[in-house]
């Protein structure tokens, strides 16, 4: 059976975004300042080996609002894979390439680890990471930690009940001390436990 993993860059002080992000600014104000990481996708270091990691994935979840903010990625996020947006509302404009609108969260994980097949499924964006927790359907989190405060923002955890969610660390990989400190990240891969 696939796997469900988030994959989410965030701030050591759990943002992934600065303030005021919407339409205008995906981002918000500062934000872009996380994913400097991303300057290393192409490399042979730790930041290579996790994008490469996360294009290989051959379904993606994503909620509706950073579907939306993203520009729906015009229909196709990486080599065509399906796409779940998990959403309240349905649009009535049929979706682009290929994806697909569901408005139940255990269908939505159901679809996407039936197209990926043996294969994972990449989850974007805090709405649908924390209903797929939520509804016991995220099995790993790969969370790039960059060493900046935002202050401000959108959490990725904000919304979840007061439980606790216990978690393993499978995996730590981290960029070099002598990289540029504005593309540092640490990447840090757990296992969500379950009861």
């Amino acid at each position: 059976m696939a796997i469900i993993r988030l994959y989410m860059t965030m701030s050591l002080d759990g943002y992934v975004t600065g303030p005021q992000d919407g339409a205008d600014a995906p981002l918000g104000v500062g934000g872009f300042r996380l994913f400097n990481w991303l300057d290393r996708r192409d490399g042979p270091g730790p930041s290579g080996q996790v994008f490469s990691e996360a294009m290989s994935t051959r379904a993606l979840i994503s909620g509706r609002r950073t579907y939306e903010l993203a520009d729906r990625w015009q229909g196709d996020h990486h080599d065509g894979v399906p796409i779940f947006v998990l959403t309240h509302d349905v649009p009535d404009e049929p979706p682009p390439g290929s994806v697909r609108y569901v408005t139940d969260v255990g269908e939505c994980a159901a679809q996407a680890r039936a197209s990926a097949g043996d294969g994972e499924v990449m989850v974007h964006g805090a709405g649908a990471a924390q209903a797929l927790l939520r509804a016991g359907q995220l099995d790993e989190m790969e969370l790039h930690v960059v060493p900046v405060l935002l202050g401000q923002g959108r959490r990725l955890f904000d919304a979840l009940p007061a439980e606790h969610i216990e978690l393993d660390l499978v995996r730590r990989l981290t960029t070099s001390e002598t990289e540029d400190p504005a593309k540092q990240v640490m990447h840090l891969r757990y296992r969500v436990r379950r009861p």
